[in-house]
Parts: C-alpha cells; structure tokens; sequence
C-alpha cells in the first residue's frame, strides 16, 4: 500500500480556528511509516487559561475515530478515564476549554480503527468510551502512562510505539479500497451525489453502502455531505463574501432553504450570522 499524507482528511472542522489558537495552542505531527495506512495524523491541544474563564470550542467533526489521552478536557463521558475513543461525531462535537489541559490524540483514517482493532465502529457512532473496551491492556496502560505537557514530537513517538504492534500484517483489499474512495470524495469537489461515486468507481450504491458500513459505521452520502460541509464553513472562515446561494449551490445544495437548515443544524447558527460573527 503506497503512504498517503492526509489523502482521507484535511485540516478542516474546527469552527473559528483563529480565535480557537487565541484560547488553544494546537500542533499536527506525521505518524510513522508503520502506521501511515491508518492513522492520519497526530494532534495535541495545550492551554492555560485563568481562572473564571472558558472558551466553548466547537468542532465539525470529520468521518473518522480518535484515539486521545486526555488530562484537563473535564468531558463528562470519559468517566475518569484518561484513555478514549470517540467513534465518528454526527453532530457538532462541543467542549468548554478551562483551566489547565493538555490533550494528545490521533485521528484514524476512516476504517483505521476498524484494521486495527476489529471493532465494531457503528456501535460508536456518536460515542465515546474508555480505550480499555477495544484496546489490548499493554497498549492501554502505555497510553495512560502520559504525562500532561508532553512534547508534541515525543508524545507522537511514544503513540506510534504504542500502537505500532496492533498494524495487520497486510492490508485489507476492502479498506484499501474503501480509502481509495473517500481519498476520492473528499479531493473532487465535482463529486456531489453518491451515484456520481459509484459510476467513477465501477460500484452500485448498494455496495458502497455496505462498505461505508462496514469500515465507517456511517453512509457515503453522509460522508460527502460532511466534506462538502467543511468546505462550505473554511470559504467562510477564510472570508467568503459572495452570495450565499452560489456557495451552496457550488457544494451540492440547490435549494438555499435545505441548505440553511442542514448548516444551522450541524453548525449551531444560520450561515448568514456564522459569516457575520
């Protein structure tokens, strides 16, 4: 399988990145070669914030899962945990920022979590759960062994030791098949519609369907609705003043109505007032 460098994801998702990196401080490290076939990157979050404030952080998640050790994150579910996985996020993914934290994670390609643990990732749809339910215990512990302010460059090599012996001998067809798709979806803005894949690819909508579930645990008109999604929100970020209704319309939506409401669902507000804050 030939290495891929973020071909399954961009560095898209996080609402307002500029003000977020006023609040966060936010590094993105390469996996190893060992595991390029399934993780995508690595990313570590460290902030300090005085006492009384917080910053309510907003992400538009991609279709993958994350694995992250988390110390000053205060997320209800990890219930104590320091080790978790967040399966693919549906809707907008929220957390207040406060205090003291430090969060190092790794984004997976879609699947990866899939190849690398045999799970099954549609349980985790909009989940997150301690680590220690799908990870064997010696690569848990090594994890929780982290200690908080870690280097970015030193926590990803101690990452990529960690998870390096759960990497399958040889690549699933089916996945590597799957990533040649979503690699696809997400770099042809021209692709807007799930038929438009499956002829490119010599598929039926049903087969993709059943590959989508299988490896990402949601469907591909859904994936191609997020990254059309993310596109729509960095035009904005990046400061997009045209019509609206063009924008849509560039993305896939040609009813402006439909559009606004699939936005202001996912992101929290109506496009005009996202652009307008």
């Amino acid at each position: 399988m030939t290495a891929r460098r973020n071909a399954t994801s961009t560095r898209a998702g996080i609402l307002r990145p500029e003000e977020f990196a006023r609040h966060v401080s936010v590094v993105r490290t390469e996996t190893s070669a060992a595991l390029t076939p399934w993780v995508e990157y690595h990313w570590t979050l460290d902030w300090d914030l005085p006492s009384g404030t917080r910053y309510p952080s907003a992400v538009v998640p991609h279709p993958t899962c994350n694995l992250t050790v988390e110390h000053g994150a205060a997320r209800p579910e990890a219930d104590g945990e320091a080790v978790l996985v967040t399966g693919v996020t549906t809707r907008r993914f929220d957390v207040d920022v406060a205090g003291r934290g430090w969060v190092h994670g790794v984004k997976l390609r879609p699947g990866g979590l899939v190849a690398l643990t045999g799970c099954d990732v549609g349980a985790l749809t909009d989940r997150t759960v301690p680590a220690r339910q799908l990870l064997p215990t010696s690569v848990h512990d090594a994890l929780a062994a982290f200690v908080p302010g870690t280097a970015a460059d030193v926590a990803t090599a101690a990452f990529c030791a960690a998870l390096e012996p759960l990497a399958p001998e040889a690549v699933d067809p089916s996945y590597e098949r799957l990533l040649t798709i979503v690699s696809d979806m997400l770099s042809d803005r021209s692709l807007l519609r799930v038929e438009q894949v499956a002829t490119r690819h010599a598929t039926s909508r049903r087969s993709l369907e059943r590959l989508f579930a299988r490896w990402v645990g949601v469907g591909p008109k859904w994936v191609l609705a997020r990254y059309r999604m993310h596109d729509v929100v960095t035009a904005l970020d990046d400061g997009y003043d045209g019509s609206l209704a063009d924008l849509a319309a560039t993305y896939g939506w040609y009813d402006q109505a439909h559009f606004g409401r699939d936005f202001t669902a996912l992101v929290g507000v109506a496009p005009r007032d996202y652009r307008a804050r």
